[in-house]
């Protein structure tokens, strides 16, 4: 690797360690004044640098962005006192919520409640207030009900690329997410 490449590779990291949230190639090409293709190299050297054994972290790649975290295989230990303050710990009910949305988006508060069979108005507001879901639209029926969705802080809170990277529910499991009288 030239000095020069290393230069860049070091510029790359610092900005990805300052940044908090999942930042975008663009956006890193931008701050730091180097071509789109040098960052994409410097993040390719990174990441392999991060696999090899010496390293705690690693680099996630959340939401379409990338940011430096602690490999997963420490966070666990780490996460209780390093992660999130207590306060923002979510309850039982609030993670059921969100189970429902994550799995079932998009999906309407009626549907939701229809899912859990009690009143999901203050688990979809504390959702929204901490930012994990959002509005995503309106369902194409009579009253127009809002649609609710995760959000890139939801990916960033659980460590996923995308949706797509959620565990997969076995089929008992899936039938705890169908609507009550779905075909």
């Amino acid at each position: 690797m030239s000095e020069q490449l290393q230069k860049e590779t070091a510029l790359v990291e610092a900005i990805l360690f300052l940044e908090t949230d999942p930042i975008d190639e663009a956006s890193i090409s931008r701050n730091s004044g180097l071509a789109k293709e040098v960052v994409k190299e410097c993040i390719e050297l990174l990441d392999a640098r991060y696999a090899r054994g010496e390293s705690g972290l690693e680099l996630s790649y959340i939401g379409g962005g990338v940011m430096i975290s602690p490999k997963k295989e420490y966070w666990d230990s780490l996460k209780e006192r390093y992660g999130k303050r207590n306060e923002s710990r979510l309850s039982r009910a609030a993670m059921e919520t969100l189970s429902i949305i994550a799995y079932s988006q998009p999906i309407t508060r009626t549907e939701i409640e229809a899912i859990r069979g009690v009143s999901a108005d203050n688990m979809i507001h504390l959702l929204i207030e901490r930012k994990l879901i959002r509005e995503v639209g309106k369902k194409d029926v009579p009253g127009k009900p809002v649609q609710y969705g995760t959000t890139k802080e939801f990916l960033k809170l659980f460590h996923l690329g995308s949706i797509a990277d959620l565990p997969k529910l076995s089929d008992r499991e899936k039938d705890r997410f169908e609507l009550v009288g779905e075909a």
